[in-house]
């Protein structure tokens, strides 16, 4: 008797804690880098640096549950996958269209963030804005078209470079830091450390990246937290140390500028400073889209799977798989957001308040998901049950923006709907078939049905 043949190991994901990690800290560390420092300085002077400090605090229990929820059920889908499984198809779905085509909205921005960096440093006529934009997304959806462990790679050498050049730029202007520019510590009083809470709050959004790419690490339980810890320790470092020489450098002068790390590394070489904030906007636009091209491709064949987007997205899906079906609908959606863009004149504000809506209800339900999920009592669940408060409280700042979040909303409904009229109707073909065979059957030979025999039934799954 032969021994049967066992099942073939399933595909196990390639990342490891240092692309993971790399990752990680992109999807954080992203272009708020570039403006943050000083508008936050402009709002509340030197308390400004108690922002920090508060928003990172507040970012340990979400970007913990996160990844508590991510070392668990490791899937392509992320926060969508969690909904379904604690809310149902109905709210997964819509989770996944916030981030497919809400939070998608943020992809053309950072480009044109970085490409307009770019072409005031290097000189270059505005016009080219478009065109250097363009220059910037195409690398990223080259890196995840050969898969993310490729894409991985490439993040860890962007991010090492970003952190280079966070360093150097804090260490030529470290020298001019003056401790009267400290002082007073709250000029526009705690209203003002209140409005620079709201800026870091979106400087400190990201954690939820990792979760879509939490199949294609080998390890995702000891991979995840650590990756986590990690860039939490180093993201909230960044931001802390950089708020700091701004404020005790620039002093009433760090909000001035659009570009206070310009500012900042001019105070120790002009030659460098031009130099520096350029390629800090190339690598901060390059790492952020990189990250979060990672996740929408995977994101969209997981959507395939479940049939929330046609099924011929899906291939690619699965763990160690290169989703390219789905990297090219996700190139179309930044496409025609970047079309929109042009036509708009440039203007980011509405593009920029279609991602934060959508984050926000991504960060509000993927909580609530969190709570029926974990183990009541467990550190995640109580970390997942702070940030939901948390989350609330972020849904009633930002009611004003929440437009695009309830639009895509409705269309996740609209599917399920038709969904059931569909199946209602498959239903009632079946009763219909089934009573006209019946009907043969009975005058053709009488009497040779069996007692108790049941009707066809009927599977309906939940949307």
């Amino acid at each position: 008797m032969t021994s049967p043949i066992p099942a073939p190991p399933a595909p196990r994901g390639t990342l490891g804690v240092v692309q993971g990690t790399a990752l990680y800290i992109a999807s954080v560390l992203g272009t708020g880098l570039l403006v943050l420092p000083g508008l936050a300085a402009e709002a509340a002077g030197p308390a400004s640096i108690v922002a920090v400090l508060a928003v990172i605090g507040l970012s340990i229990p979400l970007a913990g549950t996160f990844a508590v929820l991510a070392a668990r059920y490791p899937d392509p889908g992320g926060v969508a996958s969690y909904v379904r499984r604690a809310l149902g198809g109905t709210a997964a779905r819509m989770t996944g269209y916030w981030f497919m085509f809400g939070v998608c909205a943020g992809a053309p921005v950072v480009a044109v963030l970085g490409a307009e960096y770019v072409v005031a440093v290097a000189g270059i006529d505005r016009a080219m804005v478009p065109i250097v934009a363009l220059a910037v997304l195409a690398p990223p959806f080259a890196a995840n078209a050969f898969g993310v462990r490729v894409a991985g790679w490439v993040q860890f050498v962007l991010t090492a470079l970003l952190l280079a050049v966070v360093v150097g730029v804090v260490s030529l202007a470290a020298p001019a830091v003056a401790p009267q520019n400290f002082e007073p510590f709250l000029p526009r009083g705690w209203a003002g450390v209140g409005t620079a809470i709201s800026l870091f709050v979106w400087a400190f959004a990201g954690w939820e990246v990792g979760t879509h790419i939490s199949g294609e690490f080998r390890d995702p339980r000891r991979a995840i937290p650590i990756g986590t810890a990690i860039a939490l320790v180093v993201t909230g470092a960044c931001y802390l140390v950089l708020q700091i020489i701004t404020v005790g450098a620039l002093g009433d002068a760090a909000g001035d500028g659009a570009v206070p790390l310009l500012d900042l590394a001019r105070l120790g070489s002009s030659g460098f400073g031009a130099v520096a904030v350029g390629a800090i906007a190339a690598i901060v636009a390059l790492g952020v889209m990189n990250a979060y091209l990672a996740a929408f491709s995977k994101l969209g064949a997981s959507l395939a799977v479940n049939r929330d987007l046609p099924r011929w997205f899906s291939a690619g899906a699965e763990s160690g798989g290169i989703p390219r079906r789905a990297l090219a609908l996700t190139g179309v959606v930044v496409l025609l957001y970047f079309t929109l863009m042009l036509v708009s004149g440039m203007e980011l504000t509405p593009f920029i308040l279609v991602h934060t809506s959508s984050m926000v209800a991504i960060y509000a339900v993927g909580m609530v998901a969190a709570v029926r999920l974990l183990r009541r009592g467990s550190a995640g669940w109580w970390m997942a049950v702070i940030a939901a408060v948390l989350c609330a409280g972020m849904l009633v700042l930002a009611v004003g923006s929440l437009l695009p979040a309830a639009v895509l909303a409705i269309a996740a409904v609209c599917v399920t709907l038709v969904r059931r009229v569909r199946r209602a109707r498959s239903a009632a073909e079946i009763d219909e078939s089934a009573g006209v065979k019946t009907a043969g059957a009975d005058a053709a030979a009488p009497s040779t049905s069996t007692p108790g025999a049941r009707a066809p039934r009927v599977d309906v799954t939940a949307d």
